[in-house]
């Protein structure tokens, strides 16, 4: 059966000798994987264009419940980046994005609400240019709710530990040492209140991002046996240094 999606490309690989094998989020079938024949061949030069980490695409397909590897009939840009493209932060936050994302959604269902949240969150990141440099801890900490694991910020006190095993703000520091350091939790807190376009408000020195970019890292890690090595994460720690 011929069907059309949208989707986001998460992960791409090399099959024989001019073909690729991608793995895109749709928006009606979920995590899918589609055989594209010739793409890496001189003609084809814009089918590889498009299978950038976190590029929007429409989709024809020869979709087959029962089959792992589907077929691509058509496909073209959902939209075009201005920037992502361009600027090394938004391409590399892409990058690592991709990965997390590649990781952690499995389901081949439907999950628009999912979708939605990840294609207005990259087009906003696509023209924002105050707070760019948050847009990544934003994403993860806010993915968290989809995913079936955001943390209970609530504090009931003047100090509170973010405790990564319970899921929440604790008011005594752990005894273990999977949470996050008050200061920390206290800005985790305010981004768990902050809407997409107040990203520009929050004020991070590279120490603080480092270490809340590490704990979210950590916070997957949890609730992913997958995740395992986050290879574009050095990357882009090196982009912010």
């Amino acid at each position: 059966m011929i069907t059309a999606t949208e989707g986001i490309v998460l992960h791409t690989i090399k099959y024989g000798e001019s073909s690729v094998i991608t793995t895109v989020f749709t928006k009606e079938f979920g995590r899918q994987s589609y055989l594209i024949n010739a793409a890496r061949s001189r003609k084809s030069k814009n089918k590889a264009g498009l299978l950038q980490p976190l590029f929007m695409v429409e989709l024809e397909a020869y979709q087959k419940q029962s089959r792992d590897l589907q077929r691509i009939r058509a496909m073209r840009s959902l939209t075009t980046y201005q920037e992502i493209p361009f600027d090394i932060v938004k391409s590399t936050q892409a990058i690592f994005l991709a990965e997390v994302l590649y990781k952690t959604i499995h389901e081949q269902e439907s999950y628009p609400e999912l979708f939605e949240f990840i294609k207005s969150a990259l087009l906003y990141l696509d023209l924002m240019e105050e707070g760019k440099t948050n847009f990544h801890l934003y994403f993860l900490f806010h993915l968290t709710e989809y995913l079936g694991f955001m943390p209970d910020t609530t504090q009931t006190g003047f100090e509170g530990w973010l405790d990564l095993q319970k899921g929440a703000v604790v008011p005594f520091e752990p005894s273990h040492p999977m949470f996050v350091n008050k200061e920390a939790t206290a800005v985790l807190v305010k981004l768990a209140l902050l809407k997409i376009n107040e990203l520009d408000s929050l004020k991070l020195k590279r120490s603080m991002r480092d270490t809340l970019l590490a704990k979210l890292v950590d916070y997957y890690r949890l609730h992913f046996d997958t995740l395992g090595e986050i290879k574009s994460l050095k990357v882009l720690q090196e982009v912010f240094s």
